[in-house]
């Protein structure tokens, strides 16, 4: 089987196993990842096919919707890709990013790198901030029956990665918690420029946010 159909059989593979995914872990983030990932790779000297399929793969089965359980992911991905005929090594490096490219917390060292990992873990986190970011915290934190702000609980950003998967706390915190935090994890110089832009808006919004919020405006 030709790439360009592996391809093809993946994006349908996960649009169908995600076509009833909360809002902001649904085709359309997959989607958004997957074009990220293919504009930062014009930069970069990485292989696009192990590019693509780890941005079409990367949430087919999020750990926040499985229980914690980090290991369903990789697994999936590998069952489906052994039936496309992909090459062991290709589908043990998607396991690797699709095991790597999540943000879990301040305190969590990941143990693999590769320079598609790198593409993809960029895109990914370009998705969690900007306008698109803030529309999906809000939506997952609504998902979650979180408040979305509450002066006595504040931030933390000592938190472990245990702590982290498990953290009820309101949406505006998690700002704090991750998404202001992304600009400076970016790998790529493509994603860092994209993601400046992204993070001002980020700033100006939670300046409006709490002016609101405190009868300033």
């Amino acid at each position: 089987m030709n790439k360009k159909q592996i391809i093809l059989n993946t994006e349908a593979f996960v649009k169908t196993t995600l076509q009833n995914a909360e809002g902001g872990h649904d085709w359309f983030h997959i989607l958004r990842v997957w074009n990220n990932a293919k504009l930062i790779a014009k930069t970069e000297n990485v292989d696009i096919f192990v590019v693509e399929l780890g941005a079409l793969l990367h949430d087919i089965a999020d750990s926040k919707f499985h229980k914690g359980d980090e290991t369903i992911g990789p697994k999936k991905a590998r069952a489906f890709l052994e039936k496309q005929l992909v090459d062991n090594l290709i589908i043990t490096h998607i396991e690797n990013i699709i095991t790597n490219i999540s943000f879990k917390g301040g305190n969590f060292d990941q143990s693999f790198y590769s320079p598609e990992l790198s593409v993809i873990q960029d895109a990914d986190r370009l998705d969690a901030i900007g306008a698109i970011g803030v529309a999906r915290c809000f939506n997952y934190g609504g998902f979650k029956n979180r408040a979305i702000y509450n002066p006595d609980i504040l931030p933390d950003l000592t938190m472990s990665k245990e702590a982290y998967k498990k953290s009820n706390a309101p949406s505006i915190n998690h700002f704090y918690e991750k998404l202001l935090l992304l600009k400076d994890r970016m790998n790529t110089l493509t994603g860092k420029k994209i993601a400046e832009d992204r993070h001002r808006f980020m700033e100006i919004y939670l300046q409006q946010f709490f002016d609101e919020w405190n009868g300033k405006r």
